[in-house]
């Protein structure tokens, strides 16, 4: 076996590998979900939902976004792929909306209810991609799966040591901790209103960003600053809010990313 084929083996491995941490992860949210709503502790149901919708913003949706910007688009490209992919992403809607839904669930029922679905959606998405995906590119003459997974954190995860110094991209999406140029500011680019995300915990910055867009009125505008380019974000943004967001890069790095984010005016 050569050395690139022993590379894109190891790959496939830690992409498997970071598959099933994920899915212990979410497992173990919605055992305690169910367990609590058992118990009929409403407070403790709305607490542990709260906790995963912030895992499900801060991990699960980030690796979504992240297999959408460096996977998908080789594994689209190969004869037996294009079909494939249009399913899988298919699958991210869905997932991406069982997300909404369980944010907005207002009783233990409907939230254990979303959470199972959510889950059995997952593990199905994540046995195609294990199964047909990951071997499809693998395969592929033309396709090195470990230089496309370079830096993808979201995909591989943190500790697989792919150039772990870097973002790769933006596939850390908004969970990466990328360094930035020590002192390093974010220039007043505008003058609507600025959440900046850089010292804000991963696994709150998604939940933080989209509940300031939810309240954002119409024709209102915030500026995002981040230490990266937050493209799974971004990418979250545009499929929760189906066009009625309009993104503008106002600085593109090398320390500091800022994106004014404007909310369309309804028609009338």
């Amino acid at each position: 076996m050569s050395q690139s084929e022993l590379a894109d083996q190891r790959a496939a491995q830690a992409v498997v590998n970071h598959h099933s941490e994920l899915a212990a992860t979410l497992s173990g949210h919605v055992t305690r979900l169910v367990e609590a709503a058992d118990a009929g502790d409403t407070t403790r149901v709305r607490e542990l939902r709260d906790a995963l919708t912030s895992w499900l913003h801060g991990e699960l949706l980030p690796h979504a976004y992240a297999e959408e910007a460096a996977l998908y688009p080789a594994a689209a490209g190969l004869p037996a792929g294009r079909l494939l992919i249009d399913g899988m992403l298919g699958e991210h809607r869905v997932i991406a909306a069982l997300v909404a839904d369980l944010e907005a669930a207002a009783s233990p029922v409907v939230a254990v209810a979303t959470a199972h679905a959510l889950q059995a959606v997952f593990a199905s998405h994540l046995a195609k991609e294990n199964d047909l995906v990951v071997p499809l590119l693998v395969d592929a003459e033309n396709v090195s799966l470990a230089g496309l997974l370079d830096g993808m954190h979201d995909i591989i995860g943190a500790d697989a040591g792919t150039a772990a110094d870097r973002c790769g991209c933006g596939g850390c999406g908004c969970g990466g901790d990328i360094p930035r140029a020590a002192g390093a500011e974010a220039q007043t680019l505008a003058l609507d209103a600025r959440i900046d995300v850089r010292d804000v915990p991963p696994g709150e910055r998604h939940a933080r960003v989209l509940a300031a867009l939810d309240a954002l009125a119409a024709d209102a505008a915030l500026v995002l600053v981040a230490a990266h380019a937050p493209l799974p974000l971004l990418a979250e943004i545009d499929s929760r809010y189906a066009g009625q967001m309009a993104g503008e890069w106002l600085q593109d790095g090398p320390d500091v990313w800022q994106i004014r984010l404007r909310r369309r005016p309804v028609p009338a």
